[in-house]
């Protein structure tokens, strides 16, 4: 069995080396060629892959231990002759780094192609051709499109937090506070997820709690909530950057009792 494409195991093929392709089996004995070299990036994929599939007993020949390196860009020389085939008026390089791209325009103009009928274009570029001439005329929109279950274009602000929760973690500040008078009835209750959970955690927990107390002990909060939160979000950031230098997101909740 060969396979291999730009450089990354087919997903065909990890069907087979997981046990999960429905007419194909790896067993004993069997022999698969791995053409393609690793895309960086696709290493821990494709070295899973092998691994799988030499625990099923097959012989797995890749580009690091044997001389099966196939690829399917075109060298050179054949660049030349289709660019001869085809006499284009105007050339746009659509594949590879933008180093290729280059290098590929660089070899048409030494063909002869006039250096403005050649455009290197980036994701957004608008390119604009009326028969005579050509030229970039603008921009569109080419950012990633996010796919978050039903939602399609997830917003930056969600990634930006998703982001923030990975890194440092959450905690939530349970305030509760009487309706009539605006102040706290009992301590807050301060938690935190995947931010600390050892001990040293609890006790910083703890003196997180006082230092609520303290951030809203000096005035009286009857109705402007957010100057409640805004309180304890900065002595909440400020005390926890001091005792671990992180920056969990603080979210207080004020329940009115």
């Amino acid at each position: 069995m060969t396979t291999g494409s730009q450089g990354e195991p087919t997903s065909a093929l990890v069907r087979m080396a997981n046990k999960d392709h429905r007419q194909i089996q790896i067993v004993a004995g069997d022999t698969v060629v791995m053409s393609a070299s690793p895309i960086p990036g696709n290493e821990m994929l494709i070295n899973r892959t092998i691994d799988n599939l030499c625990r099923l007993g097959a012989t797995v020949l890749h580009s690091r231990i044997a001389d099966v390196h196939v690829h399917g860009h075109a060298a050179q020389e054949e660049l030349k002759m289709m660019f001869s085939l085809v006499n284009p008026r105007f050339f746009v390089p659509v594949h590879g780094e933008y180093r290729h791209l280059t290098t590929h325009v660089q070899l048409v103009q030494a063909m002869g192609l006039p250096e403005e009928n050649a455009f290197i274009l980036e994701d957004g570029d608008i390119l604009e051709l009326d028969g005579t001439r050509a030229r970039v005329v603008g921009r569109a929109p080419s950012d990633h499109v996010y796919v978050d279950g039903l939602a399609v274009g997830v917003d930056q602000v969600v990634l930006r937090d998703r982001r923030h929760l990975a890194s440092d973690g959450i905690v939530v500040v349970i305030l509760a506070v009487d309706k009539h008078s605006g102040q706290l009835v009992g301590p807050p209750d301060v938690v935190s997820r995947g931010f600390m959970d050892t001990d040293d955690g609890l006790v910083l927990l703890d003196k997180a709690r006082r230092q609520v107390v303290r951030a809203l002990g000096r005035a009286e909060h009857r109705s402007d909530w957010g100057d409640v939160n805004v309180r304890v979000r900065d002595a909440l950031s400020q005390y926890l950057y001091q005792e671990t230098r992180r920056r969990p997101m603080i979210l207080p909740l004020t329940v009115e009792v």
